[in-house]
């Protein structure tokens, strides 16, 4: 089942169960859908959404002094593919990136995460290939 059909099957159990915190988080979601150009989207195309709309939680609970923990980014992140950890980032670097074919090592970026796709976090990379 593709990401995006999974998440209009969780509204409407959100909606019988009554629900109200997922449910006004898929609805956020879904307006986020529905403003892209495709009715159908790749599961891709929905985790940028998502990620997108975590990004903009945090930064506005940031603002204003809270913590980064709600049920909005919670309910959110279920959807999420599980991210690779530091650990793997860095034994797939060093077995597979040859760092004399680029001119500095944040070349090495794109192979990184052409490999790893939504996985890795690009910050957790840079921090990864600044300390190599």
């Amino acid at each position: 089942m593709r990401l995006q059909e999974l998440i209009k099957k969780d509204l409407i159990s959100a909606m019988k169960e009554r629900d109200e915190e997922k449910k006004s988080a898929i609805r956020v979601v879904m307006g986020e859908f529905g403003r892209l150009d495709k009715k159908e989207l790749a599961d891709d195309d929905v985790i940028s959404v998502l990620k997108k709309l975590i990004k903009a939680e945090k930064e506005m609970l940031d603002a204003k002094g809270e913590t980064a923990d709600s049920g909005f980014i919670t309910t959110l992140e279920k959807y999420l593919p599980s991210m690779a950890s530091e650990d793997e980032i860095r034994v797939w670097i060093q077995q597979n990136v040859n760092f004399t074919q680029f001119n500095n090592r944040m070349q090495a970026m794109r192979p990184i995460m052409s490999h790893f796709g939504s996985s890795a976090d690009g910050n957790i990379v840079k921090k990864i290939l600044q300390s190599v």
